[in-house]
């Protein structure tokens, strides 16, 4: 296919799905079959369009060098006397690997929503618009598809984007989207008074990735100063990189001699830990949840949080440019971090470790002590980002592209999976008549009968999160950055992503026998059933991902195993065609037991202490946990999730409220109140010195002398108005000799 087909194809990515959200908004949101059809063909046609580019790139030699990637750009706007600002879409290695599982796991999602939203039941009269629908078809069926069509347009414009800006804006497309699919039940309130409702989780979720997005928005006006552009192509690739080289020679406008590009990572950090939740911009994620799951599955997997590791392995080079100020006479902190002629990590770099790694443990920790099954994979989620940014930050960009992509599988999987135990622990509910919690574990158990197609894609999925040796693509991906951490000597990272590791197996085990094992712990639990088709079907094609997705990496030097997968051609050459855009390659590392055998010793471990813990636990719904009595008061920490929500409610919540009762006052009726009545009374008095002068005297005056004059004259022409039929002919008459006269005086 030539390139510039490739090139149409690629603009018309993401418009099927902004094509679908508005013939919904303005056509067929009347009709919920066709809403849904409408959805469904433009993500079908956006996953064809998509998989088009990247069977024809894939065998490409050598593409993403410059000149071989797929790039097309338009002028959008001229300021002043300066370049053309061009807006584009690119596809090189990294893209190519998006368009591969970004819109085949929406497809999945899409597909899903129509069965979670129970298309074919006629409505319940009960139900109503902004509470979840009990028994009958979601209330607001057509708009959900509209809202889940934009959040996809967002995800595949930030993907094929060219530049920062457009980047940027698909990123807050993404930011509006889920505001409103966190609020979709916008009316649902709970009788616990301290239990966040999605209005209020949406809020959440809205307010603190925007605090996030406007520092990410001045790195990205700084790099804009700098460079006076923010195409990745002219920054990254053109000229061997002389922008990039020029940033990572200029000093930042902050002292200690950190380089520009270094402090320009660094802000477009802070917006992927917000995106991304990473600690401490966290918290919204969990309470995402009120959501409805697929929309989860959206946030977790398709979207949204993978933006932000996407952004950050986009703009990875900002990040790995060694600094020359150390080269150049500089100090300070690149001139310490950097001692050694530029090499090893950045201070950008340490900076996304640091977070990375901590944030990996810490998530592990808290997902152990939860309860309710979304909960328990949104922190799961979290943790997996941050392995992400670790390695990332270790300096292993594939590692970190790697399992950004098998993570969107199993991670769509078990929150698809997570959405169909909880239809099916309320399809319980209404027949058993229960009042309980259908997301809690605890009243679950024994699903693994009633539920069998579910069981094993959830076991499957969770495996792979698990890291299940050889099998599952989550061991493949997650053994490469342990892998990187080690043969990089961050000994450190390495033992921190170990635990975490450790704990994510545990954690995912644990959900797995409460949920599954067992005998059912409520009648709910007693009578679930299995989902629909529409919502099995998109697991199975899932599962298959979840396993084989992580084959496309298996090193050729590892035992047995390499070279017979690679003997079988499945191998595409994963990390050579991934890193064929930059311009430093990283380096080939050669296999290394001790990170083999951690992977395998926590995943196998972590599984095994957790069914031995819990295999016989939770006789009844209402029973302790058992490590609540081992571990005491951490135990109280971990499932209260340290108590950073009431921190930050303590910190800036309270206190931006008790400033605002007591700035009220001051400035919404001092000032604020003053300067309108100030307005006001200027206005007032301003209009009674025109009335006075002006209006009364002048336009009146004139008006009422007018009005008096064509009184006085009407009043003098009514004396010929008499009625007598002589007098009108006698001045008839007069006229006549008064116009012939005239006539005659003219004529002569």
């Amino acid at each position: 296919m030539s390139p510039e087909t490739l090139q149409l194809l690629t603009w018309l990515i993401p418009i099927p799905p902004l094509a679908s959200f508005f013939l919904i908004v303005l056509f067929t949101n009347r009709s919920k079959a066709l809403s849904h059809t409408v959805a469904l063909a433009s993500i079908l046609a956006s996953l064809v369009l998509s998989w088009t580019v990247f069977f024809n790139v894939i065998n490409v030699p050598n593409f993403g060098k410059e000149g071989t990637e797929i790039a097309s750009a338009y002028q959008w706007f001229k300021v002043g006397a300066s370049e053309a600002f061009n807006m584009g879409v690119l596809v090189d290695p990294l893209t190519a690997v998006m368009l591969f599982f970004v819109p085949l796991a929406c497809a999945m999602i899409f597909l899903y929503s129509v069965g979670y939203h129970n298309f074919g039941k006629k409505r319940d009269p009960h139900d109503k618009p902004g509470w979840p629908a009990h028994n009958g078809v979601e209330p607001l069926y057509s708009r959900f598809f509209a809202y889940l069509s934009l959040f996809a347009f967002g995800m595949l414009v930030l993907c094929v984007a060219d530049n920062l800006l457009l980047l940027f804006m698909g990123w807050e497309i993404m930011g509006l989207c889920s505001f409103l699919l966190i609020g979709f039940w916008f009316a649902r309130k709970y009788d616990d008074p301290n239990q966040i409702t999605p209005r209020q989780a949406a809020v959440k979720a809205f307010m603190t990735t925007r605090v996030a997005d406007v520092i990410m928005l001045l790195g990205i006006v700084y790099l804009y100063t700098q460079t006076g552009t923010l195409s990745f192509r002219e920054i990254f690739i053109a000229n061997e990189g002389a922008l990039l080289k020029q940033l990572a020679e200029t000093p930042s406008v902050l002292s200690g001699g950190l380089a520009a590009a270094h402090l320009i990572a660094i802000l477009l950090l802070v917006g992927t830990i917000g995106k991304s939740a990473q600690f401490p911009l966290h918290t919204w994620l969990p309470d995402a949840m009120e959501g409805p799951t697929p929309v989860s599955a959206m946030i977790h997997a398709a979207a949204m949080v993978s933006a932000g590791v996407y952004a950050m392995i986009r703009v990875y080079p900002l990040f790995e440019v060694p600094a020359h100020l150390a080269e150049a006479g500089g100090h300070g902190l690149n001139a310490f971090l950097l001692a050694e002629a530029g090499h090893g990590p950045t201070p950008a770099m340490w900076a996304m470790a640091g977070i990375g790694a901590f944030t990996a443990l810490f998530a592990a920790t808290i997902a152990v002590a939860q309860n309710d099954v979304k909960k328990v994979l949104a922190y799961s989620t979290i943790s997996q980002l941050g392995f992400m940014l670790a390695a990332l930050g270790i300096g292993g960009y594939v590692a970190a592209t790697f399992h950004l992509m098998t993570h969107a599988f199993f991670k769509a999987l078990l929150f698809l999976g997570s959405g169909s135990i909880i239809h099916g622990v309320e399809h319980g509910m209404h027949h058993s008549h229960e009042h309980l919690d259908p997301q809690d574990m605890r009243n679950m158990g024994g699903l693994r009968e009633k539920m069998p197609v579910t069981f094993w894609t959830f076991l499957i999925g969770g495996m792979a999160l698990a890291g299940f040796p050889l099998i599952t693509a989550g061991f493949w991906s997650k053994d490469e950055i342990l892998l990187d951490a080690w043969a990089h000597d961050h000994y450190v990272i390495f033992g921190m992503l170990a635990v975490a590791a450790l704990l994510t197996a545990f954690y995912t085990t644990r959900q797995i026998v409460m949920v599954f094992f067992g005998k059912p712990r409520t009648q709910a639990a007693e009578h679930a059933h299995e989902s629909a088709w529409t919502m099995t079907l998109p697991l199975g094609i899932l599962s298959f991902f979840a396993i084989t997705a992580g084959w496309v990496n298996i090193p050729e030097d590892f035992p047995v195993l390499g070279p017979f997968v690679h003997s079988l051609g499945v191998d595409f050459a994963f990390k050579k065609f991934l890193v064929g855009a930059l311009l430093e390659k990283p380096e080939a590392l050669a296999f290394e037991w001790v990170p083999l055998l951690t992977s395998i010793g926590v995943a196998l471990g972590g599984i095994l202490l957790g069914w031995l813990v819990y295999r016989n636990a939770y006789a009844t719904a209402d029973a302790k946990d058992p490590l609540e009595n081992p571990l005491g008061g951490l135990y109280r920490w971990l499932k209260n999730k340290y108590y950073i929500d009431e921190l930050y409610d303590s910190l800036f919540v309270q206190p931006t409220f008790a400033l605002a009762k007591y700035v009220f006052p001051a400035i919404d009726r001092g000032i604020i109140d003053g300067i309108l009545h100030l307005i006001g009374n200027v206005s007032l008095g301003i209009g009674n010195v025109v009335k006075d002068y002006i209006d009364v005297p002048v336009v009146n005056g004139t008006n009422d002398k007018s009005g008096e004059a064509v009184k006085r004259w009407g009043q003098n022409l009514r004396l010929i108005q008499t009625g007598r039929v002589q007098q009108y002919l006698l001045m008839t008459m007069a006229v006549l000799i008064v116009m012939a006269g005239f006539v005659m005086w003219v004529a002569r």
